[in-house]
């Protein structure tokens, strides 16, 4: 059974900074590529980063570029989203998922992704 936990959420202001963590158990993490996806209320889920199973290639949602980094650890089974220059409009559940394939490169397209964590809240205030 794969499981996706989330972490480093919080409430931060305007121009402040974020690492999220996706901590990963039950698969072996480092075949699969995993992507970041945000949901702010009222709106579709937006696709954020993605990084490949090697950790060589990333790709970044054009709201995020230039502001987001992603990587991984796959010694610790974890996957890191670095957010500088916060903005209000960030504000969002951001969720982590893992490829359904393994051995392939990421996907903007969540439908390609298996398994999702539940989540963890980033709120940013003016």
């Amino acid at each position: 059974q794969v499981q996706l936990v989330e972490s480093g959420g919080g409430l931060v202001q305007a121009g402040g900074s974020l690492r999220l963590s996706c901590a990963a158990s039950g698969v072996t993490f480092s075949g699969y590529a995993i992507g970041w996806f945000r949901q702010a209320p009222g709106k579709e889920r937006e696709f954020v980063a993605h990084i490949n199973w090697r950790g060589d290639s990333t790709f970044y949602g054009d709201s995020v570029k230039g502001r987001v980094t992603i990587s991984r650890n796959n010694a610790k089974n974890t996957v890191y989203l670095q957010i500088n220059i916060l903005r209000p409009d960030d504000t969002a559940v951001y969720y982590c998922a893992q490829r359904r394939d393994p051995f392939s490169s990421g996907s903007s397209n969540p439908s390609q992704y298996g398994y999702w964590g539940q989540g963890t809240q980033v709120t940013v205030s003016s």
